[in-house]
């Protein structure tokens, strides 16, 4: 009898300790949702991002994976919040979203990004210190590819020549197939595919160490420009009407045109939008300069570094950069917690 009332007491204990647990766990807000993106200067921005909100905000975060249109339809429905290198405009899935309200483009993250076809210099120029004469000297345009299929030669299929897409999944990777046929290279080139990002900088990489040449799809910021020289092969004046051909897959008569000049901005949900003003105007501020960025990524690339850890470093060695996208205090707190 003398051991129920210490029964008792032990049971109304753990009774008030689960209900408090209940009720912190019920306060916890729950994590933000970043894509996680897996090309370099993307990875590097949501990380740089993540970091400013669990260190100045107190919010927790985490990513999800997915293609570039699956994240764009997630956020859409909120699934993500955060997208942190979009470029806007670029898919039919972001341009309706963006329509209905679903989502927005906060900023114009990097000034000056770009993509487009590339070729190393030394195929046009020659490289005289790896005694590399020019295979290509009058290689200008995408319409002179036509006459240069041979010299990028595919192996896997011969007698056409090799095109280094972007990965399937990739808004990109649709413009590019659309590209070849409003080009009409695609007769004349194989659209190889690679099946990640890094399996695309890997395979440029092995042709430039090489001295070999190489026709691929490709943008900045990245490691990739900072590392070599290459030149970008001209394309028709960007075009609205040929952009729409370009970018629906559907389309069987595409129109040649540039892409749509790059402007990189961090998507977020509706949702998000609305919830946290603080964090709209800081992503609205967010301004990383193109030339330390493409350091940076080469850096994160050389070292291997994983992009939480370059992100870490960037903040630390770099407060000119993002002390002034936020308040005082909330800067304070981000170094605090470096």
């Amino acid at each position: 009898m003398k051991k129920t009332p210490t029964l008792l007491a032990g049971l109304l204990l753990a009774l008030g300790l689960a209900s408090a647990d209940s009720a912190a766990a019920a306060e916890q807000p729950a994590p933000i949702h970043f894509g996680a993106i897996t090309w370099e200067s993307g990875a590097l921005t949501t990380e740089i991002l993540r970091l400013i909100v669990e260190h100045g905000y107190d919010l927790p975060t985490d990513t999800l994976p997915g293609s570039t249109v699956s994240m764009e339809v997630a956020l859409a429905r909120n699934d993500l919040q955060v997208i942190a290198e979009e470029w806007a405009g670029r898919s039919p899935a972001w341009v309706k979203a963006e329509q209905a309200g679903a989502v927005f483009a906060l900023g114009d993250t990097v000034k000056n990004a770009e993509e487009g076809w590339w070729v190393p210099a030394y195929v046009i120029k020659g490289d005289p210190a790896r005694k590399l004469a020019p295979l290509a000297p009058d290689l200008r345009s995408v319409d002179d590819l036509k006459r240069h299929a041979k010299l990028f030669d595919d192996p896997e299929a011969p007698g056409k020549g090799r095109f280094l897409n972007s990965p399937s999944g990739w808004t990109s990777e649709i413009v590019n197939t659309q590209k070849l046929k409003a080009y009409g290279l695609d007769a004349l080139y194989n659209n190889f595919r690679t099946g990640s990002g890094a399996a695309l900088d890997a395979e440029i990489a092995a042709q430039i160490k090489r001295g070999k040449p190489v026709l691929f799809y490709y943008w900045s910021p990245t490691p990739l420009m900072g590392r070599y020289d290459l030149v970008r092969l001209e394309e028709p004046a960007f075009d609205n009407a040929a952009w729409a051909t370009l970018t629906d897959p559907a389309n069987p008569n595409p129109k040649g045109s540039r892409s749509l000049p790059a402007k990189l901005s961090i998507g977020v949900s509706k949702a998000f939008r609305d919830a946290n003003p603080e964090l709209v105007a800081v992503f609205e501020q967010v301004d990383l300069p193109i030339g330390l960025l493409n350091k940076t990524l080469a850096h994160m690339a050389e070292t291997r570094q994983a992009p939480r850890q370059a992100a870490q470093a960037f903040l630390r060695e770099h407060p000119e950069v993002w002390q002034a996208w936020l308040p005082a205090e909330r800067a304070a707190k981000v170094k605090a917690g470096l």
